[in-house]
């Protein structure tokens, strides 16, 4: 296969794993890291390097526009941050001491937990009015806007959600994905943050964590632009495309479809880890 031809697969493919992952809300970097491991049998390692600077791509412009339309919050998310980037370096650090066929089988055990979150039903919980002494004290509380006017909410359990951000940001940097599926999970189910506040705070966080890995990689000589190149402009270009299709789109059956995909995809991932071909 000439370079040319590599290039353009890479950035195709990259672009239907961007374009999937803005239409449900779990990125792009569970199908990059398989794609390229799988189809192009590209080095686990290099495969989530690439993945970790497309995913720090992809989430600067969405988060962007969250935050101008006010669903975003950016003192819950920079708080927060704290332990996803702690998180990252370390799983950064451990995926460089890890076999390569370690990580495929624990990536394929994500994917399929990423697969029963994407289509299980998410039930709005009750809001709970009381107030918690943590999120007054760092000012979390705050309210996002609805066809109704600004809907006020206020923020829980922050130890809770602080510690399982730190095990996202874990999974980030060990597997080079963007683990939006955790942080949302800590902040819609842990901490009683609204779901769509939770899912826009979640893609304003995963840039950054995201570039606190992305960094050991790079250090360690695992970022290879001939890879990252085409995958980050496939993914971006994707990721901006999804998001104007999900506007129409019937969410609930692309989710399914997705899910069977990165089903497949996660069998596949543990089957070659188990069977030592990754």
């Amino acid at each position: 296969m000439s370079v040319l031809l590599f290039t353009l697969l890479l950035a195709l493919g990259s672009l239907l794993a961007g374009f999937l992952g803005a239409l449900t809300g779990l990125g792009g970097g569970v199908v990059i890291v398989p794609l390229l491991a799988l189809v192009f049998h590209v080095d686990m390692r290099y495969a989530i390097g690439a993945s970790l600077v497309s995913v720090i791509a992809t989430s600067s412009g969405a988060a962007a526009a969250y935050l101008r339309e006010g669903f975003s919050n950016m003192r819950i998310g920079m708080f927060l941050e704290i332990a996803t980037t702690l998180g990252a370096i370390a799983g950064a650090l451990i995926a460089t001491h890890v076999s390569t066929a370690a990580i495929a089988v624990i990536f394929g055990l994500v994917l399929l937990y990423s697969a029963w979150l994407s289509v299980r039903p998410q039930p709005p919980h009750p809001p709970d009015p009381r107030s918690d002494i943590i999120s007054r004290t760092l000012r979390l509380d705050s309210s996002y806007p609805t066809p109704a006017g600004p809907t006020p909410y206020t923020v829980h359990r922050i130890p809770l959600g602080w510690g399982l951000m730190f095990g996202a940001g874990t999974l980030s940097g060990l597997l080079g994905i963007g683990s939006g599926a955790v942080k949302v999970l800590a902040m819609d189910q842990a901490m009683r943050i609204p779901f769509k506040v939770s899912t826009t705070t979640s893609n304003f966080m995963i840039g950054v964590t995201a570039a606190a890995s992305a960094g050991v990689y790079l250090a360690r000589g695992y970022i290879d632009p001939g890879i990252a190149m085409p995958v980050v402009l496939g993914a971006l270009a994707g990721s901006m495309l999804g998001a104007r299709v999900l506007v129409n789109a019937r969410t609930h059956a692309l989710r399914i479809v997705f899910s069977a995909v990165i089903v497949i995809l996660g069998l596949e991932m543990i089957y070659n880890g188990f069977t030592g071909r990754l």
